[in-house]
């Protein structure tokens, strides 16, 4: 991965979290259970961890576990938190010394390397994530999806606690996205009921 391939995740992100309404926040996500709305305050926390990992800023933001205390319930501002910490996201992340060395994120040490994947998963998938449960079109440059499809698929396709579900079959024709998401144990025709 080139260290700046974060940008275009998350201005597709950024462009799926514009359109967001209020009557979006308390529809149902492709994440069993989860809300828009809980959705959204993930991000802003994943957003400001994995920012404090690629800086080696280790503290509570980097040490505390993403499934401490469940799904969050969604704050206000958290449109102009995620205007503000997406782009600093990215920045961080474009910084060869990211990459570099051991970090830590959800209290996990890890190379930077392999962090850096993570924060880049988490941006797409959960883009995804907000796009089918708000009814919009997701659109993944091909290097991008690459990169997180040989990601995901170091994983056990039974599903990875805190991390995947189970993988969901597709077609041999499936699309690289379609297989990313199929992978990380989402349904690539999931749509709100």
């Amino acid at each position: 991965m080139d260290t700046c391939e974060l940008d275009p995740a998350c201005r597709t992100l950024m462009g799926i979290v514009e359109d967001i309404e209020d009557g979006h926040l308390d529809r149902p996500t492709p994440c069993e259970g989860v809300s828009v709305g809980q959705l959204l305050q993930h991000i802003v926390g994943l957003t400001l961890a994995f920012r404090a990992a690629a800086d080696k800023e280790f503290g509570p933001l980097t040490d505390t576990s993403p499934d401490a205390g469940g799904w969050p319930d969604l704050e206000p501002g958290w449109r102009d938190a995620l205007r503000e910490q997406v782009p600093q996201l990215v920045k961080a992340w474009c910084a060869d010394s990211a990459w570099e060395g051991m970090t830590r994120a959800g209290g996990v040490d890890l190379p930077g390397a392999v962090a850096g994947l993570v924060a880049l998963n988490e941006v797409v998938l959960h883009g995804w994530d907000l796009a089918r449960a708000t009814g919009r079109e997701y659109t993944l440059d091909a290097p991008t999806a690459a990169a997180c499809l040989e990601f995901v698929e170091e994983f056990d396709p039974a599903g990875t606690p805190g991390m995947f579900g189970p993988a969901v079959p597709v077609a041999e024709d499936a699309t690289v996205l379609d297989r990313l998401v199929a992978r990380a144990g989402r349904d690539p025709h999931w749509a709100p009921a």
